[in-house]
């Protein structure tokens, strides 16, 4: 048997998101041995994980999560007793134009951990005691919400303006409008039969839009960034009014750690930062903040916004209410977004060559069809 007190796979280890939790359980708990799961597929890069692969609690494992049957002997090789479940393909219009990746991935490939956690968990004499399967969702599977003040108010629990009456709850109806988001409702919807179904002790989370430093450059924030750096269009959907929740992604993080430790089986816990923009005003925060960082005249890059035909079945606004997490788990966002963004956007600018090695010709070609016509 393992040495460690606890051998936990972290999915999607070497993304963005992961890369973060995986780091924190290795830094955190030296008495867990962390597996990072990852296929290295386009958004996947070990660099994010350099300051700990040689850590003697920390295993790098490549393969694909729908290879049920490597999955199974990973089960067993290390005496597997917890899932953090984060490997998905999640941008929504890699989604639109290629529906089949993500179900097969996001779908297919949470019934393939589900399964062979399944059957290692139940072979064992203490079956599902000590054993926990944490699914991470986004809140993109609730749909949309009304934007009915469009100008925004003050916020009851924050500072910040909101831009609504309604948010998502954990009991808000799933209406999913993308593939990707239907494809991330499906396997919500497994990861509860699980539970319902066979008692695997699971939990599943909502989060809102995170941002940070190691996201991939075709994520709004860091695509802004590098491209204010060289000076080229930022594409913006429609008018820039959609609305979105953002969250620093250290934070989301934090909140993973509380919730796989403290959080109840079978539940439901929908983490945001209670820090609503409409697209167009962060898309300004950004420019101001690269420009001043970067020596630039204040609005000197305002120039290179470029507004393009909006995305198919683009949400109008996402807003989430994680008070249950703030009430039960005591959770809540460390940062402001002011100060979660700036430390982002000194992060990216910092680490050039990251940004420029992981910058594709393929991605960047994509990018310019958006704004071909301008």
């Amino acid at each position: 048997m393992s040495d460690f007190k606890r051998n936990i796979i972290i999915t999607g280890g070497a993304g963005f998101i992961g890369s973060h939790v995986v780091r924190l359980f290795v830094n955190k708990y030296p008495d867990y041995h962390i597996i990072n799961l990852d296929k290295l597929t386009y958004a996947g890069n070990l660099v994010n994980l350099k300051d700990i692969e040689d850590r003697p609690n920390y295993t790098f494992v490549k393969a694909d999560i729908c290879d049920f049957n490597k999955i199974g002997e990973l089960m067993k090789q290390y005496h597997v007793d917890g899932i953090i479940h984060l490997a998905a393909e999640s941008h929504v219009d890699r989604s639109i134009k290629d529906p089949f990746t993500f179900a097969q991935t996001n779908v297919m490939g949470t019934l393939s951990l589900l399964q062979a956690a399944k059957l290692y968990w139940e072979s064992l004499p203490e079956r599902y005691e000590g054993k926990r399967f944490y699914h991470i969702s986004t809140d993109e599977v609730y749909g949309a919400l009304e934007l009915t003040c469009p100008e925004g108010k003050k916020s009851e629990i924050s500072a910040h303006e909101v831009y609504g009456e309604e948010f998502f709850h954990e009991t808000t109806k799933y209406q999913p409008h993308s593939p990707y988001s239907a494809s991330k409702a499906s396997s919500d919807h497994f990861v509860r039969a699980f539970h319902d179904t066979y008692g695997m002790p699971t939990i599943v989370t909502n989060c809102s839009n995170n941002y940070g430093p190691y996201q991939f450059p075709e994520k709004l924030i860091p695509l802004f960034i590098n491209n204010i750096r060289h000076r080229k269009p930022l594409p913006v959907y429609g008018k820039g009014e959609n609305v979105r929740d953002w969250l620093y992604v250290v934070d989301h993080a934090r909140a993973i750690d509380t919730i796989f430790h403290h959080g109840k089986i079978a539940d439901t816990y929908n983490i945001g930062g209670f820090n609503e923009w409409k697209n167009i005003d962060i898309i300004k925060v950004i420019i101001k903040t690269v420009d001043r960082l970067l020596g630039n005249p204040e609005g000197y890059s305002l120039d290179l916004i470029t507004y393009v035909t909006d995305r198919a079945g683009h949400d109008l606004r996402y807003a989430i209410d994680s008070t249950k997490l703030k009430n039960e788990l005591g959770w809540k966002p460390s940062l402001q977004f002011e100060e979660g963004i700036e430390k982002t956007v000194r992060w990216y600018l910092d680490n050039q060559e990251w940004m420029d090695n992981i910058t594709s010709g393929e991605y960047e070609k994509y990018y310019e069809s958006m704004y071909k016509d301008r």
